[in-house]
């Protein structure tokens, strides 16, 4: 039987590439306190709406938090966009979860 590929196996697979092809660890993720691994999500998320990229008057130029060139859009592959939005919320809420526990810890 085949083996039923959903959403959540998709961001979850696309999480997984991000730490171990791109080196996206806990400890890299932890330096990003101010919001900006949902900010990137978002405007991945939202990709769809702005094809403009960083040209023109573009929500994703005003929201991204991080240098262009790490703007790296899949215009013909919506699922890839926003399994790339999942695993960024994905990293937010375990980073958000660690910090807790640490200072549950503390």
């Amino acid at each position: 039987m085949k083996k039923r590929v959903d959403g959540a196996a998709i961001i979850t697979a696309e999480r997984e590439r991000q730490i171990e092809g791109e080196g996206w660890t806990d400890e890299h993720d932890a330096k990003y306190t101010e919001g900006q691994l949902a900010s990137a999500a978002a405007c991945y998320a939202l990709a769809d709406r702005d094809r403009r990229g960083f040209y023109g008057d573009s929500s994703i130029k005003k929201y991204w938090p991080w240098d262009p060139v790490w703007w790296k859009p899949t215009p013909d592959d919506r699922i890839r966009e926003l399994a790339k939005a999942g695993a960024l919320i994905a990293a937010e809420i375990d980073r958000i979860m660690r910090k807790e526990k640490e200072e549950e810890d503390e």
